[in-house]
């Protein structure tokens, strides 16, 4: 009679909740593409109803790096259709993407000639084994498959792998039986596949997923209700529930209250902070950028190209900076792009040792790239990208609003100076002179959330030559639960491996690194490192009343061991890429410099799994010889892998790299030790770092540009302050 009953509740659960909780769990956290029908594949219609305003029916490529089109991704899907690799199989294309042309073609290619050949880099599963890499040539319809070598992990998961999981548990019977002991109700049910990582043999040849769940009831914040220490382990291929492990029962679910963030519901507070007048800047004549073929970015001195990828999420590629003394358009970077994130959390306990996500590898940071929110993600005058990729069988779908470009003005100064009366000169000489130049910048930005974390990543560009990326961290925490509502009740030997948030809450301590992928070209592609040292120099007895001062020693990189860099305080560098060929008229070689801005180390032992995966993070730079198969820090095949395909492994290969073309990679660290101000959600922490010219114009390149005059402005009739 018991297992009569308990069939009857999960028939009947199953068949409403099922639904309503996924689709909850899917919106909330893993969002379907917009276009994508929840549990079907994309059909070939879907990519109409984005809302954008681009016409993607029509759209055909204009250059060689310009992204794949509808019309290409559907020409990709019918030639592999009807190889015999696929022809009687199943199978899961894991990316579709423009495969580059090689560098030199692309460089030397002009607007107006014929364009290059266009192909597709495929990577597909075919009967859930074997992994292809595939190139199809668009014009041609031939199909290579590629030699890929020995590899120890897995495709990027698809996106039916991630909103997949969730339904197949809904029909495990082991699954639903341990939910109902837990005295959850089903119809309050959210879960969350999350990557595994590799420990060890038992976990090789399947691909697993392992799988958190959390209450919805009474918030839209289900993140800050785990059901804690409960994790299914579930078989991404065949479906099913492999292993659960339940050591929380006698864990709390955390109360909803005060856990929600939506405005609709905070607005109701009386406490609430009083709103802020509206802030706009408006542009009567216009954004002074301008978008040429949908991908090809005008502004100022700059000239770039975007685009969209799965995996990275925005490219940015031949960057050019026309020189304001003579009028050439000067090469700065070839192809710029988060390579790879890693997030490690620093709890060891069984529920979460496990937690080490490598986002962009892993689940493709494009893919989780949600369409920005005009007003607030983006200002006034924004231009928006949409971004098309491939669902499992090839069928395209739009990401709407993916990637916005706008300018910015925050108040900053470009440069200024005042002349001061300490130099003796007349007053009234003085108070002409009063040069004061605003700084406008033109931002690049994407936001993807992963999950619970959001992930802001601009490319900030300045009318001086500099560029600076940023990376800024919103969304929620991932907590656990705990039977303490008060510090006071926790006993002095025991580590929460974090902080309690809130009554049963922990924020546990995390990582997340970003590393950069900057294939930089100074005036061409032959390039050299050059690690110039601040040292600390002595005077001779009588020298000087000083008894020190600081001196420059430049080091050229000559082999990519000499590139391996590891901050140091107390021992300071500036790290500059320059052109050895191409000098200043007063003879210093033209080049950039990265300028790092606050920034963390992984701390993890060498050897501990996570940071074998993660070992681009070992360093927080890096400079190797360009190959265009190297592109991922963290290799190519990421889901599981052992760590033998990263940045880390080719560059003890020791390669040579001064005058060479070479990439630098740079890591971009935080440490996170949550704290209540990160409770219900994050404000969001950012941090960057710079390229900037260094001895690559004449002069200060912005010298001649204008201030800003009354009558050049926009007159809003503002509302005085008082």
């Amino acid at each position: 009679m018991e297992a009569k009953n308990l069939l009857r509740f999960l028939f009947l659960s199953l068949s409403v909740a099922a639904f309503v909780l996924v689709l909850a769990f899917l919106q909330l956290s893993y969002p379907l593409p917009r276009t994508v029908e929840l549990f079907d594949r994309p059909t070939n219609s879907s990519w109409r109803a984005s809302k954008n305003r681009h016409n993607h029916a029509l759209q055909t490529p204009h250059h060689p790096l310009d992204p794949l089109t509808i019309q290409e991704f559907e020409k990709v899907r019918s030639i592999l259709s009807s190889h015999e690799l696929f022809k009687s199989s199943r199978y899961a294309l894991h990316s579709v993407d423009l495969e580059e042309t090689e560098k030199t073609l692309v460089l030397k290619w002009k607007k107006g000639e014929t364009l290059l050949p266009r192909k597709a880099s495929v990577v597909a599963r075919v009967d859930s084994k074997s992994v292809y890499v595939l190139t199809v040539d668009l014009g041609t319809g031939k199909v290579t498959v590629r030699e890929t070598g020995q590899h120890s992990g897995y495709p990027m998961l698809t996106v039916e792998d991630v909103t997949g999981t969730t339904p197949a548990l809904f029909a495990s019977a082991d699954f639903n039986r341990t939910i109902v002991q837990r005295g959850i109700d089903l119809a309050d049910l959210a879960c969350l596949p999350i990557s595994t990582g590799w420990y060890g043999k038992s976990e090789e040849n399947r691909r697993l997923i392992k799988v958190q769940c959390y209450s919805m009831d009474g918030t839209a914040n289900f993140y800050m209700r785990p059901i804690e220490g409960l994790t299914f382990l579930f078989d991404l291929d065949t479906k099913q529930v492999v292993e659960i492990s339940d050591t929380g029962r006698k864990i709390p679910i955390p109360k909803a209250a005060d856990t929600d963030y939506r405005y609709s519901v905070l607005q109701e507070d009386p406490h609430a902070m009083k709103p802020l007048n509206p802030i706009s800047i408006e542009q009567p004549k216009g954004p002074s950028f301008t978008v040429e073929d949908k991908y090809l970015v005008k502004w100022a001195n700059w000239e770039f190209h975007l685009k969209p990828d799965a995996r990275a999420g925005v490219i940015v590629s031949l960057a050019k900076f026309r020189d304001p003394d003579t009028g050439e358009l000067r090469d700065v970077m070839y192809k710029g792009f988060s390579s790879e994130l890693f997030v490690p959390y620093m709890d060891p306990t069984d529920a979460w040792y496990f937690k080490t996500n490598m986002d962009a590898g892993e689940y493709g940071f494009g893919l989780q790239s949600m369409p920005l929110d005009p007003l607030n993600d983006c200002p006034r005058n924004a231009y928006y990208m949409d971004g098309v990729f491939a669902a499992a069988d090839g069928t395209p779908y739009v990401r709407p609003d993916m990637i916005c470009v706008f300018e910015s003005y925050a108040g900053d100064i470009g440069w200024r100076h005042s002349e001061s009366p300490i130099t003796g000169m007349q007053e009234s000489y003085l108070s002409s002179i009063r040069e004061v130049r605003p700084k406008v910048t033109l931002v690049v930005r994407m936001a993807a959330s992963v999950g619970n974390y959001d992930y802001i990543v601009d490319w900030e560009f300045q009318t001086d030559g500099l560029i600076r990326v940023k990376v800024g961290l919103s969304g929620i925490l991932m907590v656990k639960g705990a039977t303490y509502d008060n510090i006071n009740q926790i006993p002095n030997q025991e580590n929460l491996y974090g902080t309690l948030l809130s009554e049963n809450v922990v924020g546990v301590i995390h990582d997340h690194y970003i590393s950069f992928y900057l294939d930089m070209d100074i005036d061409g592609s032959e390039n050299s490192f050059v690690n110039v040292n601040i040292k600390k120099q002595q005077t001779s007895p009588g020298e000087s009343p000083r008894k020190s001062y600081l001196k420059a020693i430049r080091n050229v990189a000559k082999t990519e061991k000499d590139a391996q860099i590891k901050f140091k305080l107390y021992d300071p560098s500036e790290f500059h890429i320059i052109n050895p060929s191409k000098k200043t008229r007063v003879g210093n070689p033209v080049g950039y410099k990265i300028v790092p801005g606050a920034t963390a180390a992984s701390l993890l032992d060498l050897e501990d799994p996570p940071q074998i995966r993660a070992a681009f993070t070992n360093n927080q730079i890096w400079v190797t010889p360009y190959n265009q198969s190297e592109q991922w820090a963290g290799g190519m095949f990421v889901y599981e892998s052992h760590g033998e395909d990263t940045v880390a492994t080719w560059s003890d290969r020791d390669r040579p790299i001064e005058n060479k073309d070479i990439v630098l990679w740079y890591t971009l660290g935080f440490h996170h030790i949550p704290c209540q101000e990160d409770f219900p959600i994050m404000p969001t922490v950012s941090s960057s770092f710079q390229l900037k010219p260094v001895n690559f114009f004449e002069r200060n390149p912005i010298l001649r540009s204008p201030s800003n005059l009354e009558k050049d402005l926009p007159v809003c009739k503002p509302v005085a302050s008082v």
